[in-house]
C-alpha cells in the first residue's frame, strides 16, 4: 500500500506542477497580450496618424504591432512557466528561418519597403499622370508591393515599387501650373518679328493659356533650311488630356496664321543625283 501512496502523491505533485506552470503561462501570456492590445497597438496608430501616414501604412503598422504583441506574450508566458531553455532554442531556430526567408525574398521585401516610402513621401498619388523609364500613364492604385498604372493606350502596367522608388519619376501634375514648349520653323527670308508677334498673339487668344506667366518666344536654332522660334507657354491645373489638346489647338492656330501672312514653314528637300553605268560583256565562244 505504501508504494501506491507514494506513487499517488508523486502523480498528484506532478499534476499540480503542470497546472501551476500552465497557470503561470496563462497569466504572463494574457497579461502581456491585453497590455499590448490596449496600450501598444493604439499608441502605434496614434503616432503614425499624427505624422500623416497613409491608411495603408497605418494598417501595416497595426499588423506589425499586433505580431510583436503576440510574440512577446508567448515569450513572457513560456519564461514565467519556466521553459526559458525551450524558448531560447525556438528563438535560434526562428532567427535562422527568418534569415533564410530574407535572402530568398529580398526583392519582395525591397519592393515592400519601397511601397512604404512611396506612401509616406508621396512623390505621386492615385490619379496622377507620371512618366518613368520611357513609360507614361495614370496611377490607378498604390499597393505595398506594386503600383498599377494605366497607359494612355488603355493598357495596365504593374510596376514593382522598387523601380519607382529607386529611379527617376516625372510627375507633370505635381504643381498647379505646367509649362509647354514648341519650336516653329520659318524660312530665312521671313520676318522674325512678324512671326514672333503671331506666335504671341495666338497664345494670348487661347483661353486656357495663362497670361501670367506670359508666353515667351526665343530664337533657338539656325537650321539647314529653317530658323527655329521656340514658344513657351503655361497652362493651369495640368492634365494629360489638356496638355495634348491645348498644344494641338495652339500650334494649329499659329500654322493657319502663318499661311495667311505668307510665312513659310519650310522642310528639308533632298534630291538624288548621279548616273548609272551599264556594263555589257559577251562571253567568248569556245
Amino acid at each position: 500500500m505504501l508504494p501506491l501512496q507514494f506513487g499517488g502523491f508523486g502523480l498528484s505533485a506532478a499534476l499540480t506542477g503542470i497546472l501551476f506552470s500552465v497557470a503561470l503561462f496563462l497569466v504572463g501570456f494574457v497579461g502581456v497580450l491585453l497590455l499590448g492590445k490596449v496600450v501598444l497597438v493604439p499608441a502605434v496608430k496614434r503616432v503614425l496618424r499624427s505624422r500623416g501616414f497613409d491608411e495603408a501604412v497605418l494598417s501595416l503598422g497595426s499588423s506589425v504591432a499586433n505580431a510583436v504583441v503576440w510574440v512577446a506574450a508567448i515569450a513572457i508566458g513560456f519564461t514565467m512557466a519556466g521553459y526559458g531553455a525551450f524558448l531560447s532554442a525556438f528563438a535560434v531556430f526562428g532567427g535562422a528561418l527568418a534569415l533564410a526567408v530574407g535572402f530568398a525574398a529580398q526583392d519582395l521585401l525591397g519592393n515592400f519597403v519601397a511601397g512604404i516610402f512611396i506612401l509616406k513621401d508621396k512623390p505621386f498619388e492615385v490619379g496622377d499622370w507620371i512618366e518613368w523609364d520611357g513609360n507614361a500613364g495614370r496611377v490607378e492604385d498604390i499597393d505595398l508591393r506594386v503600383s498599377r498604372v494605366r497607359t494612355f493606350d488603355n493598357e495596365r502596367i504593374t510596376v514593382p515599387n522598387g523601380d519607382l522608388a529607386n529611379g527617376a519619376v516625372t510627375n507633370p501634375v505635381a504643381y498647379e501650373t505646367l509649362r509647354q514648349k514648341f519650336v516653329f520653323g520659318i524660312g530665312y527670308d521671313d520676318d522674325i518679328a512678324q512671326a514672333t508677334d503671331i506666335i504671341v498673339e495666338k497664345a494670348r487668344a487661347h483661353e486656357e493659356i495663362l497670361d501670367d506667366p506670359g508666353v515667351s518666344v526665343r530664337l533657338v536654332e539656325l537650321g539647314d533650311s529653317a530658323v527655329g522660334l521656340q514658344s513657351r507657354w503655361w497652362i493651369s491645373d495640368p492634365d494629360r488630356g489638356d496638355f495634348v489638346r491645348v498644344r494641338s489647338e495652339y500650334v494649329t492656330a499659329v500654322k493657319e496664321a502663318f499661311d495667311e501672312a505668307g510665312i513659310d514653314m519650310p522642310y528639308v528637300h533632298r534630291q538624288l543625283t548621279g548616273s548609272v553605268e551599264v556594263l555589257e560583256s559577251v562571253a567568248d565562244d569556245e
